[in-house]
């Protein structure tokens, strides 16, 4: 058994406690210190993203040279152990490729590709271009503003709002939402009937257990939506009948006796991208009055149309019976998790006793802030100049996959993403797989499980858009094109 010494290092500067065993005989200090710090990440405990200690900060604990441990983080950063970016410091990667879950010591990721029967991503993957639809462009943050509006809200607001806040929200943030809502969406809105959440998701789940308790037992949904939505409703216990989805949106005629809920993307069908009908939308509301029904309305992306202006919110044909569902995860980013609902008044109060149950309120700082950036307008400009961009972006993917498929994308100019048909589910799922081997993230409407009970249904890749950082758009073009010519 090799001969080894335990060493301690702490360090001050990178806030590290480590304890590393290099072995004597392991071809000299550089080597033994290489292994040890591999061993580390290997078996899990310098994990994905730590911060390492300078290289300065490390030799003169470990009493070598600098040059040594700058030539072993250089080392392990060319196996793909470690990443280094000036001014960042040293963290530790993802495993390098060929690597298995189990050195990690640690449960595989259970996402969506792992329940699809795809390869997990892990730590590991690096993508090359990602169109998953329903995120926006990351990069287009607007840091500047959003730092600005924190340092305001800190600074200025009444000491008061800090302490244990109303579940529906700070007071600022309904106002500035209902002013928002009602400006650009056309809802009938005042500051009492916001309930702030965090993200649409998050009302949803609320939602769910809210109809639940007032004795609603099944709900509608459109036939394809996101399974995530499904399994929100059917975790609190309610059962679930598919709408289907055609042109001109979902069928109203479909619903069921016992119906208590309705949940619809009249705005911009996800993922169909088609617009919920006049018809069908007084259908719908007409249905709510007249069996003690509700709607909920995700309107997700209800500012992005491009073609022409969006459509009204449904909630203003009722206002009594529809519960608008907005989030800024969209327009900001998904990880902002700061959502809103427009709430009839029959359900406010039973709304607020689930989130008072279940501690579901947002942090008081960033609801401030948020409040901040709609009121002073740059809510406003950041969303212009997305749709701006959006907008060119799905005028140049038409373009680009007009030059490799007959297919033209289905639904209207609007939104994060748009719909390309496949010939079949197989086929689906191959280019899906071809894009994973060639660093392309695709989804599909199989392959996602969009399809409330999938057999015959049409099959479809679902291409985000909106997604790749600007400088990785081009890039995301071309995989996506040379992917669709393989034909595989």
């Amino acid at each position: 058994m090799a001969d080894r010494s335990g060493m301690g290092i702490g360090h001050g500067g990178s806030g590290l406690d480590l304890h590393l065993e290099l072995a004597k005989n392991a071809g000299g200090v550089g080597r033994a210190l290489e292994a040890a710090l591999r061993e580390a990440m290997r078996s899990g405990r310098l994990a994905p993203g730590v911060l390492l200690p300078g290289s300065r900060s490390l030799a003169a604990d470990l009493g070598l040279s600098r040059g040594t441990v700058v030539q072993v983080y250089a080392q392990l950063a060319a196996e793909g152990w470690l990443t280094g970016t000036p001014g960042s410091g040293t963290r530790v990667a993802g495993l390098p490729a060929g690597s298995t879950g189990e050195e990690r010591g640690g449960e595989p990721e259970h996402d969506e590709r792992t329940r699809t029967g795809l390869a997990a991503d892990g730590p590991a993957r690096r993508w090359e271009a990602d169109l998953r639809p329903g995120r926006p462009d990351l990069s287009s943050f607007p840091r500047g503003a959003w730092a600005s509006s924190v340092r305001r809200a800190v600074s200025m607001a009444d000491a008061a709002l800090f302490d244990y806040g109303e579940p529906a929200g700070v007071p600022p943030l309904r106002a500035a939402v209902a002013d928002y809502v009602s400006r650009t969406r056309g809802a009938r809105v005042t500051a009492g009937s916001v309930v702030i959440t965090g993200g649409f998701s998050s009302g949803l789940a609320l939602l769910a257990r809210t109809f639940h308790r007032l004795g609603v037992r099944r709900a509608a949904v459109e036939d394809p939506c996101l399974r995530r939505h499904r399994e929100m409703l059917c975790a609190a216990g309610l059962g679930l009948d598919p709408l289907t989805v055609d042109a001109e949106g979902a069928d109203p005629s479909g619903l069921r006796d016992g119906t208590g809920v309705v949940l619809l993307t009249p705005a911009h069908q996800h993922p169909r991208g088609v617009v919920l009908a006049p018809a069908r939308r007084a259908a719908f509301v007409e249905w709510a009055r007249r069996g003690d029904g509700y709607l909920i309305e995700d309107d997700y992306d209800g500012e992005f149309r491009y073609d022409r202006q969006p459509v009204g919110a449904l909630q203003a044909l009722g206002p009594d019976r529809v519960v608008l569902g907005g989030t800024a995860g969209k327009a900001l980013a998904p990880g902002m998790r700061i959502g809103w609902l427009v709430t009839p008044p029959a359900l406010r109060e039973p709304l607020l006793e689930v989130i008072e149950e279940t501690s579901a309120a947002v942090p008081v700082i960033d609801q401030l802030a948020l409040a901040d950036l709609i009121a002073r307008g740059d809510y406003d400009r950041h969303i212009r100049r997305l749709r701006l961009v959006y907008r060119r972006r799905r005028t140049e993917l038409a373009e680009r996959l007009a030059t490799v498929t007959a297919t033209p994308l289905e639904g209207v100019s609007a939104g994060l993403h748009a719909l390309l048909p496949v010939d079949s589910a197989d086929r689906e799922r191959r280019l899906v797989a071809a894009g994973e081997d060639a660093g392309l993230r695709l989804h599909g409407l199989y392959t996602f499980g969009y399809w409330h009970a999938p057999s015959d249904r049409p099959a479809a890749l679902v291409l985000g858009y909106a997604s790749p950082p600007q400088h990785a758009w081009r890039r995301s073009l071309d995989l996506l094109t040379a992917v669709l010519q393989a034909g595989p």
